[in-house]
């Protein structure tokens, strides 16, 4: 894959429209601007998780690289912040009425159904998560 975008930035809801500017940017200049909706919502749902549960008390910082080829792109998004796995949360039973449904969980199923990969690794004092997106692929 070739990289198409890189951002480091205090990991703060200030950081979310820069972040969203570089990704989608980056997106529309490899050819995939028919994705950016999804993209957005997948990675707003993804970095407001980092900014609010990550490092509560000290934000730190949020790293994202974005990349392309052969019709996939994918953003990768890295942050120091307590181990999360979002793959593992079961998807949320969408039969309950809303008001008996348990608060989270939503967020990572929204995730999950706009992108056609998400797969998470943690490396030494590192989350990352990588959101992939098909080319002309459109989810919801």
């Amino acid at each position: 894959m070739s990289s198409t975008g890189h951002i480091k930035i205090p990991a703060v809801l200030e950081s979310l429209p820069v972040i969203t500017e570089c990704v989608t940017g980056a997106a529309a200049a490899a050819g995939f601007s028919a994705r950016i909706g999804d993209m957005e919502l997948a990675l707003e749902e993804a970095v407001t998780n980092v900014f609010k549960y990550a490092n509560p008390g000290n934000p730190g910082e949020i790293e994202i690289d974005c990349a392309s080829a052969e019709g996939k792109f994918s953003v990768e998004i890295r942050d120091s912040g307590r181990e999360f796995d979002i793959t593992k949360l079961p998807d949320p039973d969408l039969s309950m009425d809303i008001s008996e449904r348990p608060i989270g969980g939503l967020g990572a199923y929204l995730i999950k159904k706009v992108t056609d990969g998400v797969s998470y690794r943690r490396l030494p004092g590192f989350n990352v998560l990588t959101l992939v997106f098909n080319l002309g692929n459109t989810k919801h």
